[in-house]
């Protein structure tokens, strides 16, 4: 190992406030939550809905909440985004009556909008605040009705913003524009064109690498171990019910060769291909996000070598690196739900340890 201060100067930053991240190039990140907030507000507040119709008129009001987190990563000018959210709108309904005018309110939340559902509209939940009068299950239902949609079709244009850079798409547009070479005096030409080799040699030979690996796709390996028989994790991987239970969302799994399954209330799907009780798990596995027709090779092995003791070694290949709608955080968020969504809660749920 080099000792401080020697080696090859092309590999050393000097040391400068930026020099782990000249010029931001490498990664730069950016807090959204406060664009998020204006941007949502702008796109969900004072929509009309009904507008007189049937002698009723709907509008929403104010976003009244947004908690979570938003920001984005670039990393060499590519835009990976991440944001978890939940919000909550009021809206205001009124209709005139021999009384007068009548007015109820209510609210329409999100609970939860992230970006490893880009591809799926949320969830969106209408109520009325007060008493249901039949004014207010009319407001409810109409807003069910045509205001789902439009207040969806919003929030659609924030998780495209977001894709797109955020409060940061004039610095990734920058970044993309290309720029013309510098000249290289005369004087400095002929020591210029050595170093120039240097650098060339191990750029071909990692160009060269990375030609074995299929343009545009990953491959994600992981090995954890768990304080169980292999028999019991095979068991749970393929249970739907024990699914349901530690994902606490609904799934529908196939135990024969062949057989479909579904998983996070439909966001993942694919076919088994191979299964060998308490050894292996072989399926095609895509996410609904992904261009269609697209899946992805999954292959669990399972070693047990002692008892209580089972060691799962997973191989994900053709892993996209972008979705059907450009966003770049597949490969990143597939990992993660392996880790933290799938192996890490049922470690939790049946306490297989850490």
């Amino acid at each position: 190992m080099a000792k401080y201060g020697e080696g090859d100067k092309r590999w050393i930053v000097e040391e400068r406030a930026d020099g782990t991240n000249v010029h931001n190039w490498h990664w730069a990140e950016r807090d959204c939550l406060e664009w998020s907030r204006a941007r949502l507000s702008s796109l969900l507040a004072g929509l009309t809905v009904l507008d007189g119709e049937g002698g009723l008129t709907v509008r929403t009001t104010t976003l009244d909440k947004l908690d979570g987190e938003a920001y984005v990563n670039i990393r060499k000018g590519k835009v990976i985004p991440g944001y978890e959210l939940s919000l909550t709108l009021s809206w205001e309904a009124e209709a005139a009556s021999e009384s007068g005018v009548v007015k109820v309110s209510g609210a329409a939340e999100v609970p939860y909008l992230a970006d490893e559902n880009a591809d799926e509209d949320p969830d969106l939940r209408i109520t009325v605040r007060g008493e249901e009068t039949p004014l207010a299950r009319r407001a409810k239902d109409a807003f069910f009705a045509r205001g789902k949609p439009l207040v969806l079709e919003k929030i659609r244009e924030y998780v495209s913003a977001m894709a797109k850079g955020g409060p940061a798409k004039d610095e990734v547009d920058s970044k993309k524009t290309p720029t013309k070479a510098a000249t290289v005096p005369a004087g400095t030409a002929t020591s210029a064109v050595p170093a120039a080799k240097e650098e060339a040699a191990p750029a071909a030979k990692e160009k060269k690498a990375k030609a074995k690996d299929k343009e545009g796709f990953k491959t994600i390996e992981m090995t954890e171990k768990f304080y169980c028989r292999a028999k019991d994790m095979y068991e749970i991987l393929m249970d739907e019910n024990r699914w349901r239970g530690f994902t606490q969302s609904n799934a529908r799994i196939s135990k024969e060769v062949g057989g479909e399954f579904s998983l996070f209330d439909g966001s993942i799907t694919g076919i088994n291909e191979e299964l060998q009780e308490g050894k292996l798990i072989a399926q095609k596995w895509r996410f609904g996000s992904w261009p269609d027709g697209l899946y992805s090779s999954v292959r669990l092995v399972f070693d047990e070598p002692e008892s209580g003791v089972t060691i799962i070694k997973l191989k994900q290949t053709d892993v996209p690196e972008e979705d059907k709608y450009g966003n770049s955080t597949v490969v990143e968020n597939t990992e993660r739900g392996w880790r933290e969504l799938i192996f890490q809660r049922i470690r939790g749920v049946f306490g297989f340890g850490i």
